[in-house]
Formats: C-alpha cells, sequence, structure tokens
C-alpha cells in the first residue's frame, strides 16, 4: 500500500499548492468541453457531414491516448511539478495555434491544434491525481481528490458557456439560404465563423501560460513519487497483466463508456436542432450546460449512495437506465427526446471511477500496468465518437444514439458479471477511487 510522505511546510504553503493543483482540474474540463462547441461552430465554418465534425473529439483524445504512458514516465524521472509545467505549456501551446489555424482556414491545421492541447492535458492529468493524492495525510486522501474532481464539472460549465457566448455567433444558414448569399458574402461568412474561435482560444492560451509561471514560482511540498513497493512494481509490468481477464473486460468498459460520454456530449447540440426544428444553436448549448450540471450533481450523489449500495450494483443500475433513456432518445419526437440526453448524464457520473476500481482491484504490484491500460482506453472518445458521425451521415442523427445504447449494455454487463471473469474468489470493496 501505498504512504503518503510527511509534509514538512506550514500549512499556508500547503494550502496555496493544493488550491493551484485543484485548479488543474477545472481548466482541463474547461478544454474538454469547448470541443462539443467545437463540433457544431466548424460544422459550420467548414460545411462538415457529422463524420468529419467528430473528428475534432478524434484528434483530441488520440492524444490522450499517444501520451499517456509518457506522461508517467516522465513524472517518475522529472517529479510531479516539473511534468505539471510542461503539461501547462503544451496545453497553451496547442491554445496558440488556434490563431494560425484560423487565419489559414484549415480544418486540417486545428485538428492538430486539438491533439497539441490533449497532449498538454495528458500529462496534468497523469500527475495531478496521484500529486493530490501525496498532498496530505493519507486518511484525508480521499476527500482531497473528491474536491479536486469536483471543480472539473465546473470547468465543463465555464468552457460550454465560453463557446456559447464568444464562439457560437447565432446565424445559421439552411443550403437554400445559403445558395441565395453571393460568393462574397458566403465566403465572408464562413471566414467570420472560423476567426470567432481565435480570441477566445488566445486568452485561454495566455491564462494557462500564466498559471504556469505562479507554479513555477511557488515552492511545492516535497513528496516522493515512488513509494515503499517501487522496485517490485517496477518488474510487474505489462506481460503480466494476461492472468487477470477482468482488465482487458475493464478496459473494454471503460472505452465504451468514455466513448459514450463523449459522443453524447458532443452530438447532443446536433441532436436538439434536429429533433426541435428551429431550435437556435445558442439554445441548443444551453442544454449541454444542462447535462454537465446533471452530470455534477450525480457525481455528488453518487459518492453518497455508494456508502450504502455496492459500487458495481450501482453502477448496473445506471447503466440500465442510460440503456433505456438512449432508446427514449431514438424513438421519441420533439423535447422528451432531449431530455432524456440531458438525464443520461446524471447517470453516467459515477462509471469513470468505479471501472477504474473494478478493473484494477486485486491486481497487487501490477495495479500501476494495469491503471495505464484504463487511461489509455480513453481513446473509446475518439473512436466511437467517430462512429456516430458515420451512422448519423449515412441515416440520421437519432439512429447515432444506438453506439451510447450499446455501451451502456457492455457497462451493465462487467458491472455484473464482466469482472469476476478470472478471478475465483471476487469480492469488490468500494475504495476512495471508488467514490471518487
Amino acid at each position: 500500500m501505498n504512504k503518503a510522505n510527511p509534509v514538512s511546510q506550514n500549512n499556508n504553503q500547503y494550502l496555496f499548492a493544493l488550491a493551484l493543483i485543484v485548479s488543474l482540474f477545472f481548466m482541463w474540463g474547461v478544454a474538454n468541453n469547448l470541443n462539443d462547441i467545437l463540433i457544431k461552430q466548424f460544422k459550420k465554418a467548414f460545411e462538415l457531414n457529422d463524420l468529419q465534425s467528430g473528428l475534432v473529439q478524434s484528434a483530441f483524445y488520440f492524444g490522450y491516448f499517444v501520451f499517456a504512458m509518457p506522461a508517467a514516465l516522465a513524472m517518475r524521472r522529472y517529479g510531479y511539478k516539473n511534468i505539471i509545467i510542461f503539461g501547462l505549456i503544451i496545453y497553451a501551446l496547442g491554445a496558440f495555434l488556434f490563431y494560425p489555424a484560423a487565419e489559414k482556414g484549415s480544418y486540417n491545421f486545428f485538428l492538430f491544434a486539438l491533439f497539441i492541447i490533449a497532449s498538454g492535458l495528458a500529462f496534468l492529468e497523469t500527475t495531478a491525481n496521484p500529486y493530490v493524492i501525496s498532498l496530505g495525510k493519507p486518511e484525508t486522501a480521499a476527500w482531497r481528490l473528491n474536491l479536486a474532481q469536483a471543480f472539473n464539472p465546473l470547468g465543463s460549465i465555464v468552457g460550454v458557456f465560453i463557446g456559447r457566448e464568444f464562439i457560437l455567433s447565432g446565424v445559421e444558414y439552411n443550403a437554400d439560404e445559403l445558395s441565395k448569399l453571393s460568393p462574397q458574402a458566403q465566403d465572408a461568412f464562413y471566414l467570420s465563423e472560423r476567426l470567432a474561435v481565435q480570441t477566445p482560444y488566445l486568452i485561454l492560451g495566455m491564462i494557462v501560460l500564466i498559471w504556469s509561471l505562479i507554479i513555477f514560482l511557488t515552492k511545492f511540498p516535497t513528496v516522493k513519487i515512488e513509494d515503499d513497493n517501487a522496485r517490485s512494481d517496477k518488474s510487474a509490468g505489462f506481460k503480466g497483466l494476461k492472468q487477470f481477464p477482468h482488465l482487458y473486460l475493464g478496459a473494454v468498459a471503460q472505452f465504451s463508456y468514455v466513448g459514450a460520454q463523449v459522443g453524447i456530449w458532443s452530438y447532443l447540440i446536433r441532436y436538439a436542432q434536429h429533433t426541435v426544428p428551429g431550435m437556435p444553436e445558442k439554445i441548443a448549448a444551453d442544454y449541454l450546460t444542462y447535462a454537465i450540471f446533471a452530470f455534477m450533481i450525480g457525481r455528488f450523489v453518487g459518492t453518497v449512495l455508494i456508502k450504502y449500495v455496492a459500487a458495481h450494483k450501482l453502477m448496473a443500475l445506471f447503466a440500465v437506465v442510460n440503456v433505456v433513456l438512449m432508446i427514449f432518445a431514438i424513438f421519441m419526437d420533439g423535447y422528451l427526446g432531449l431530455y432524456c440526453l440531458v438525464a443520461a448524464s446524471f447517470f453516467m457520473s459515477v462509471m469513470y471511477p468505479t471501472i477504474f476500481a473494478l478493473s484494477i482491484d486485486g491486481l497487487g504490484p501490477y495495479a500501476k500496468s494495469g491503471s495505464s491500460l484504463i487511461v489509455m482506453a480513453i481513446i473509446g472518445g475518439a473512436i466511437l465518437t467517430a462512429l456516430m458521425g458515420y451512422v448519423s451521415d449515412v441515416s440520421t442523427i437519432k439512429y447515432a444514439f444506438m453506439v451510447p445504447m450499446i455501451c451502456f449494455a457492455f457497462v451493465f454487463y462487467f458491472a455484473l458479471w464482466g469482472k469476476k471473469i478470472g478471478r475465483a474468489n471476487f469480492s469488490y470493496k468500494p475504495s476512495a477511487t471508488a467514490r471518487s
């Protein structure tokens, strides 16, 4: 079991350092959910189909996938603080790249910028979680992690607000209206829609860069990265993971969950405008805010419920509810289907940490290697969002939600049966991770 190292610095320094690290959870929440606005914006600015616009998430989550393991290795070599600063600088660089991407008018350039942002976030997320746990007494680690994670959906809400107010113009033309515009007027419209992203991302990049400077100038409490069992952990590599089939099923479950969450939020605006004809894009964006708010409330409610209900049983119940909600969203018209998508966010809230805890439970010294596999599974956000876009293009946006429906069905399977595969005497006890 990991042991936190004693912190000798005074309480004020400790609290300030903790506040700076907690703020990072807010910052990557902003970046994550600005993507949901960008999907709608780029669809207008570049005349994209749903598959093409969904590549926003593909580029973004591919950055996470590529740099999750390098970030973990770099953290061990260079320390928490240095990697956090590095991650922030890369994050800022990606945000600054939005300026030349808009000037050049290249969708591929935008996708590259999003990949760079996500690369920086991979370093931040891989480092911030264990550092929050290390900053203080072991008995209060779960509280600190819960506090930090509570700021993530707040950042998500702010990201959607920024996109709604400062990126979405509210100007929308259908094909007939566009055809009636002169070529010069059409070019001016596309240019204004592309340039709308420049200022918000420049400001975001500057804030992130300033934050990296503040962290650089702050003296952080010193904590060791490796624990007393580090030597045995080094020998517990990926080859030994084959003895834990439930871990691989957990990776598939996490792949499915992340793909479902990202896909639902990515296409919620598109769905709202399809199922409620004539709904303005800014009003549709409000429903995305409601969904993320429901997710945040679900986090707190789930944390309380897990004290009384086994985590895997609660997740199984929530997964079944979401399967039903997806069925309603597919086959119901008007606001009812939209309300179902918003409600689904509440029931998604406990899934990521619970799948994570169930997957690595019982791995012992293989837990670190297994954790990396689960983190890499967030590539589901890239692949399944694009798949939803393809289904939408060949049929309709409503049928695209068959993808998250299937995903939630697999999460249900994993919660009740998949977690036991290969385990003769499986007994899950909710841990601090499952409650976060």
